[in-house]
């Protein structure tokens, strides 16, 4: 290996002494670099003080922009949330426009109250976790008298007088808020819509239960199916007002995002007996809520 080490070495040394003896070529004329910038369209800096052109330049270094906090998955989310309302432009929206305009609005707030009625024993159930016996009997004696004198919950009779009890909303979810768990990662999911970690546990273990806390025939698929596509019609329906205007923020998912977080926190804070201002709910009833309006 020695040797053609040694060739290659004296095969270099001759091509250096060969381009010395070449004549060296003509250079060619300086170039105006002002000139040459002007031309390309590249900003030229004004010259310092001293008649010299600044060398130094600042380098800007720039990172990827971080989600924000609580928001862990924002890209996947905003797309999540971008297709389901293409899809709810589609078909869902016109035919809750039709549900709004086709049935009136005794009718439509008595479905909402149904199915607000058959949460009240998860509710019950939550208020006795958070060792609130007081606000769990509220909740029963609303159970017992709008399953009954409400006809099977149709009717709010519990919050009109003699009674005055009002609505209140809980489940596991706010159990665990209640206890000091955070509601951890943000999401949107398809059908699901707005949620977190916290949220997404605690609902599907509430809508599991309700059907063995009441028994048959809310256990039965044939039920189960069209009073949820109901339910969820009759929601979107009360809150179409509300969609159309996260629609016309600049930022429709982060609006949509911070004022469900915000309605999840003022709920958690309740529970604690502290109230937050005035927050603009996107889901369900505030707790207290006379919804006459909203239907």
């Amino acid at each position: 290996m020695l040797l053609p080490g040694l060739a290659a070495g004296m095969l270099m040394m001759g091509a250096q002494a060969a381009r010395l003896d070449a004549p060296a070529p003509e250079l060619s004329p300086l170039v105006d670099v002002a000139s040459a910038r002007a031309a390309l369209g590249i900003a030229v800096a004004p010259p310092s003080a001293n008649g010299a052109d600044d060398q130094i330049h600042d380098i800007v270094v720039t990172g990827a922009e971080r989600a924000p906090p609580g928001d862990p998955f924002e890209n996947l989310n905003a797309k999540s949330f971008e297709a389901v309302q293409s899809v709810d432009r589609a078909v869902v929206e016109p035919v809750a426009k039709a549900y709004n305009k086709g049935l009136p609005k005794p009718v439509r707030k008595s479905f909402r109250n149904f199915f607000a009625n058959l949460q009240e024993p998860v509710v019950f159930a939550a208020y006795m976790l958070q060792l609130k016996p007081g606000k769990a009997m509220e909740t029963a004696g609303r159970f017992t008298i709008n399953s009954t004198l409400g006809v099977a919950g149709l009717f709010d009779m519990a919050k009109r007088k003699p009674f005055f009890l009002r609505y209140r909303p809980n489940g596991l979810a706010n159990v665990l808020g209640y206890y000091g768990v955070g509601p951890g990662p943000y999401m949107y999911l398809p059908i699901v819509g707005p949620t977190t970690l916290r949220d997404i546990i605690g609902d599907t273990v509430d809508k599991m239960a309700v059907p063995f806390l009441i028994g048959k025939p809310f256990t039965k698929p044939a039920y189960v199916i069209p009073a949820t596509i109901l339910n969820q019609l009759g929601e979107r329906a009360a809150f179409d007002d509300t969609v159309q205007q996260i629609r016309k923020e600049d930022d429709p998912y982060a609006a949509y995002r911070d004022l469900y977080l915000e309605q999840r926190k003022a709920e958690i804070e309740a529970l604690h007996g502290r109230t937050s201002g005035d927050v603009s709910p996107v889901y369900g009833r505030r707790m207290g809520e006379d919804d006459a309006a909203r239907q």
